[in-house]
C-alpha cells in the first residue's frame, strides 16, 4: 500500500471511533487522525521504513500503531480494524468525500437509504436527494437536502476541499483576499491562518482571520469580492464562501484583543494545540480561539491576548514561528528559549539555479528571458551574484564537439553582459545524471564551468539500491556541487523516488556537497522532514528558484519557507554568505 493509502485507512479509522463513541474513543481517534496526517507528508514510503526497521523514527506512530502498520505490510490487512470497521458500511467513507459531509452525517444516510457500496455511493445519495427523499429524514429537511445536492455537484466539478493547491498558488490567492479585506475601514488587521500560514506545500483551503469591533460589516463586505461565487454558511463572526476555481474560503472574526488567541488556534497544526492543550491542562488552564481560561482568586476567569506572542508568554514559552508548530520538539524549546533562528527571505544574496533563454539547444526546457534580463531581476532584488544553470545540451542531437561550442559561446555571452552590471555571475549548468549515474556531458564541457548541478529527469523507476548509487555516482564527480531537486517529485502530478537518505547525507557530508530546496511551485523539493535529517549531518543545503522566466525569480519566498519549516537557519544556506565565503565553498573549499 503506498503512502496515501494507509492514510485514507488511518482516517477511517478515526472517522469509526467517531461514529460509534466520539468521547469514549476520543485518544484512539485523535491518535489515528494524527499518525494519517503524517503518513500523508511523509517523503519516503512507509513501506521502505518498515522493512528498514526505521518505522519507530516516523512522528506520531506509537507502539500500537507501528503495531498495526508491519501487522499491515505482513498480512495485507489488520485484524483490529475489521473489528472497528464493523458495522460500517463502505459506502460511508465515500460520502465523506463530499465537502461538509461529515462521518455522523455520512453514517446515518448511508443506513437510512441502505447504500452500502462505495463505488455507487455519491451517485445513488444524489439520486435520492433530487427525489426529496432526505428532507423527509429527522435532523435534516428541505435546505440540508439542497445544500446536499449542491455539494454533490460542486464535488464532481473538483470545487470545495477535495483537490489541494500547491502552496504558492494558494498564497497568492489569499493575499488578494487580505488586500480586498483592508479596502474595509472596519478590518483593523487580517492574516492568513491553517496550514496556509504555516505554508505546508499543498493546501486544502484558504482560511482568513479578521481583527475587528465590527464583524457584520466586515462579513458583508467579504461576500461582495468579485471572485467569490455562493456563500455556503454565515453566521455573526464566521462566514464560509466558495470562490471562483472552486476553493472554499473561510473567514472567522474576533474582537482585536482576543486576535492573538483566534490566529494561534486556527494556525495550528493539530498536533501543535493538542500538546498546547496538554501543557495548559497541568496549569489548570483551558485554552479557545478566544483566550485562556484559569482561575483567578478563587473564580474562572477568561484572559484575553491580542498578540501570539502575549498568549505563548502566558503558556511560559517563547513565539514560534508557524512554520514549524508542528509538535516535533518546537514546544520544548519554546519553553527553554530555545528555538532556532531561522533563516529570512531578506538574507538571500543570489540564486543558483536560473533558466536564461539563451539558445543552448538543451536536453530539456529553455528559458524565456535573456541574461540580461535575468541579471536586471537580479539587481532589483538587491542579489550580490546569481548563476547561470540552463539544462546541458541535448546529447542525442549534439556531438560533443557541438556541446562544447554551445557552452563555450554561452559562457562568452555570460562575460559580455556581464560587464554591465556589479552582480558576480556564476557559469554553471544543470547537467543530467544518466540511467548509468555518468555525467550527460564530458570533463571538456564540465572544466570550463565553475561548477554544475546534477539532477534526475528520466528513468524514475528504479529501485532505492539502484537509484541511490545512480545519485552517488554522479554526485561524485568534482565539478558536481549541487543536487538539484532531490525527490524528483511533482506536487498533485508525480511521486518523486526512492533514495537511501542517511547513505546520500552521509556522502555529502564527507564529500562538501549541496542539497538544493527547489522553490518551483511543484517541486518545493527537499521535503522538509528530509531538510530536518540532512541538517543533523552539518549539510550545506541552497535554496534555488529553479526559474525559467525573470519573474519566477521571486518564487524565491516558497522555498524560503520550506527551508524554515525544516528548522534551517541563515548558516546551513550557501546562498546567504558572501561571495567570498559562498564561493570558496560551492567550489569544495570550505
Amino acid at each position: 500500500m503506498t503512502n496515501k493509502e494507509i492514510a485514507k485507512l488511518f482516517r477511517n479509522i478515526a472517522a469509526a471511533y467517531r461514529i460509534k463513541n466520539e468521547k469514549k474513543f476520543y485518544f484512539q481517534m485523535i491518535a489515528y487522525e494524527n499518525a494519517a496526517d503524517t503518513i500523508d507528508a511523509l517523503p519516503e514510503q512507509l513501506k521502505n521504513l518498515y522493512k528498514e526497521g526505521r518505522l519507530e523514527n516516523v512522528p506520531n506512530i506509537g507502539k500500537t500503531i507501528k503495531g498495526r502498520i508491519e501487522e499491515l505490510f505482513k498480512k495485507g490487512k489488520v485484524s483490529h480494524f475489521q473489528h472497528v470497521l464493523e458495522g460500517i458500511p463502505p459506502a460511508v467513507f465515500e460520502i465523506m468525500e463530499i465537502p461538509s459531509m461529515g462521518p455522523k452525517k455520512a453514517f446515518k444516510l448511508s443506513l437510512e437509504f441502505n447504500i452500502i457500496k462505495p463505488e455507487t455511493a455519491i451517485d445513488m445519495l444524489e439520486k435520492i436527494a433530487k427525489s426529496g427523499e432526505i428532507s423527509k429524514v429527522p435532523g435534516f429537511g428541505e435546505k440540508s437536502e439542497k445544500d446536499i445536492i449542491r455539494a454533490i455537484e460542486e464535488f464532481k466539478l473538483g470545487k470545495g476541499k477535495t483537490t489541494r493547491m500547491v502552496v504558492p498558488i494558494a498564497y497568492e490567492a489569499g493575499q488578494k483576499i487580505l488586500e480586498y479585506l483592508y479596502y474595509s475601514k472596519y478590518v483593523k488587521q487580517a492574516e492568513l491562518l491553517g496550514s496556509l500560514r504555516r505554508m505546508m506545500p499543498t493546501v486544502g483551503d484558504i482560511d482568513i482571520a479578521v481583527s475587528t469591533d465590527k464583524p457584520k460589516e466586515v462579513i458583508n463586505h467579504f461576500i461582495k469580492m468579485p471572485s467569490i461565487e455562493r456563500v455556503i454558511e454565515k453566521g455573526p463572526s464566521t462566514v464560509s464562501v466558495l470562490a471562483l476555481g472552486g476553493k472554499q474560503v473561510d473567514l472567522m472574526s474576533q474582537p482585536p484583543k482576543s486576535f492573538g488567541s483566534l490566529l494561534q488556534h486556527f494556525t495550528g497544526s493539530k498536533n501543535h494545540n493538542v500538546h498546547l492543550r496538554e501543557i495548559a491542562l497541568k496549569k489548570g488552564m483551558s485554552l479557545s480561539e478566544r483566550g485562556i481560561k484559569l482561575k483567578e482568586n478563587g473564580k474562572v476567569i477568561l484572559k484575553t491576548y491580542d498578540t501570539e506572542e502575549k498568549f505563548y508568554k502566558a503558556l511560559g514559552m517563547d513565539w514560534i514561528p508557524p512554520e514549524i508548530r508542528e509538535d516535533l520538539g518546537e514546544i520544548e524549546k519554546a519553553q527553554k528559549h530555545d528555538l532556532p533562528n531561522l533563516i529570512e527571505l531578506s538574507d538571500i544574496r543570489g540564486d543558483f539555479h536560473i533558466h536564461s533563454s539563451f539558445p543552448i539547444e538543451p536536453s530539456h526546457d529553455l528559458g524565456r528571458n535573456s541574461i540580461d534580463e535575468m541579471l536586471n531581476k537580479a539587481k532589483s532584488l538587491n542579489y550580490e551574484y546569481l548563476a547561470f544553470s540552463e539544462h546541458n545540451p541535448s546529447i542525442s542531437k549534439h556531438t560533443s564537439r557541438q556541446i562544447y561550442d554551445l557552452v563555450a559561446k554561452r559562457n562568452d555571452e555570460i562575460d559580455k553582459v556581464s560587464q554591465l552590471y556589479k552582480i558576480k555571475i556564476i557559469k554553471m549548468m544543470e547537467v543530467d545524471i544518466l540511467p548509468s549515474g555518468k555525467l550527460a556531458v564530458d570533463d571538456k564541457v564540465l572544466n570550463i564551468l565553475d561548477g554544475v548541478i546534477v539532477s534526475i529527469h528520466s528513468v524514475f523507476g528504479m529501485d532505492i539500491g539502484q537509484m541511490t548509487e545512480r545519485v552517488l555516482k554522479g554526485l561524485s564527480h568534482e565539478k558536481a556541487r549541487i543536487l538539484a531537486h532531490p525527490t524528483g517529485r511533482l506536487l498533485n502530478k508525480r511521486n518523486g523516488y526512492e533514495l537511501n537518505w542517511d547513505k546520500l547525507f552521509d556522502f555529502c557530508k564527507k564529500n562538501k556537497k549541496i542539497i538544493e530546496i527547489n522553490s518551483w511551485p511543484y517541486r518545493l523539493d527537499l521535503p522538509d522532514p528530509l531538510i530536518r535529517e540532512a541538517k543533523k549531518y552539518g549539510i550545506k543545503f541552497s535554496i534555488d528558484t529553479d526559474s525559467h522566466a525573470a519573474e519566477q525569480m521571486e518564487l524565491m519566498r516558497y522555498g524560503v519557507a520550506l527551508a524554515r519549516r525544516g528548522w534551517a537557519e541563515k548558516d546551513d544556506i550557501l546562498n546567504t554568505f558572501d561571495y567570498n565565503r559562498m564561493i570558496k565553498i560551492l567550489k569544495g573549499g570550505e
